[in-house]
């Protein structure tokens, strides 16, 4: 295999709800990376787990200061792409709307319904425009990864759901609950669009585990959701997540083959014209877009 072809992987990991560290990581090193568009979450924490080369992004900030709608998603994803991260382990909170996937259940979800409207969602803007590939928004070779894994260290786990993503911060009513389930949606939460959208876009591959708290609000046999409940399952399913973490970061990173469908996903898609693109736009999507922006 061609060195052109192969590359070195750096994982990146987002950590949602309760998780604000990796156990293990050595040489550890807060840093706050800058980004053109504007503050990130918090500080990354660069370090190396059995020699390869991790990047931690706490999604919410250290002690959860930052709501889902106030997240700035393009500086998150744009701060990890410049930190040289190849691969997005992204670890989300989340409400089950299945009666097979109770509280303590991991899902790896495989697809998302965008429903949150308050958000930043491309990089892409007027001046350069571009439209990604979303039909498979989820890393076959991560998933196969993780449930390998979580198997090995009998995490419950299920593989394959639909996570739709909703605006919050409120939880859901009993009446968007049921039609989250109508639709055939596994999970809900609130964070995980754009993010997968905009990891697309910077060419990375993306990778979600949702750790189910509670059984949102449609259960009739079980209590509506509250802070207290979902806070009680979170502890739990972040020691889980941090043993996770620990074994695939090993099997992730070791070399590989470039994953076309997202390390080349923006190959065909800018379509504004070389000579009408705007120069500040393009000099803001130096990290995200430089290797297709810089061969015009």
């Amino acid at each position: 295999m061609s060195s052109e072809t192969e590359i070195q992987p750096v994982i990146g990991v987002i950590g949602g709800s309760g998780l604000y560290d990796i156990d293990g990581l050595e040489n550890k090193e807060w840093r706050r990376v800058e980004t053109p568009w504007g503050e990130t979450s918090d500080e990354l924490l660069f370090g190396t787990f059995e020699g390869i080369k991790c990047v931690f992004l706490p999604r919410h900030g250290r002690g959860h200061p930052i709501p889902p709608s106030r997240l700035n998603f393009r500086a998150n994803i744009d701060a990890l792409k410049r930190s040289g991260v190849t691969d997005i382990l992204s670890l989300s909170a989340v409400g089950s709307l299945k009666e097979e996937l109770p509280p303590g259940r991991f899902v790896l979800v495989d697809q998302f319904i965008d429903r949150s409207f308050a958000r930043e969602k491309s990089f892409f803007e007027t001046g350069c425009v571009a439209h990604v590939g979303m039909a498979d928004p989820v890393s076959a070779r991560l998933l196969d990864v993780l449930e390998a894994e979580s198997r090995k260290l009998d995490i419950p786990v299920t593989r394959g759901g639909t996570y739709i993503v909703m605006e919050g911060p409120q939880f859901s009513t009993r009446a968007e609950s049921e039609l989250y389930r109508s639709w055939g949606c596994s999970v809900v939460g609130m964070t995980n669009m754009p993010e997968a959208k905009l990891a697309r876009e910077a060419e990375m591959t993306y990778a979600t585990v949702a750790m189910v708290t509670d059984y949102d609000c449609w259960h009739t046999e079980h209590d509506s959701v509250t802070v207290e409940g979902v806070v009680k399952v979170m502890k739990g399913n972040a020691d889980n997540a941090r043993r996770l973490v620990k074994a695939v970061i090993p099997v992730l990173g070791q070399k590989r083959p470039l994953d076309l469908s997202a390390e080349r996903a923006l190959d065909f898609a800018i379509i504004t014209a070389p000579e009408k693109r705007d120069p500040a736009l393009v000099a803001k999507l130096d990290a995200v877009a430089g290797r297709v922006l810089n061969k015009a």
